[in-house]
């Protein structure tokens, strides 16, 4: 019964959005409500988590991957590329100086 409570849980809710006290709280109520034993509700909690983080970083890359292909496509400069060629700049520039 627990295990399919918990299945449901998972598919129902969009983890990866939850914050860490959002998802800990919605754990414990469905542990009360389940009157599962602490340790299954330790687990439950613990796997709730743990795919919560695990959504939110898919999301994340996904995003970032989304913004990179974004800036390459609009052919905007990226930081690490702006950085480079303002040391190079500033290299040019000393040797120009001397």
């Amino acid at each position: 019964m627990f295990e399919t409570l918990e299945k449901a849980v998972f598919a129902s809710i969009g983890v990866g959005y939850m914050a860490k006290e959002k998802v800990e709280e919605i754990g414990k109520k469905i542990i009360a409500d389940a009157k599962v034993s602490e340790e299954q509700g330790k687990q439950f909690i613990d796997e709730l988590l743990k795919k919560s983080e695990g959504a939110r970083m898919a999301v994340e890359k996904m995003v970032n991957d989304a913004v990179g292909a974004a800036l390459d496509k609009a052919d905007i400069a990226r930081n690490a590329k702006v950085e480079a060629l303002e040391k190079r700049i500033a290299e040019l520039e000393k040797k120009a100086g001397q």
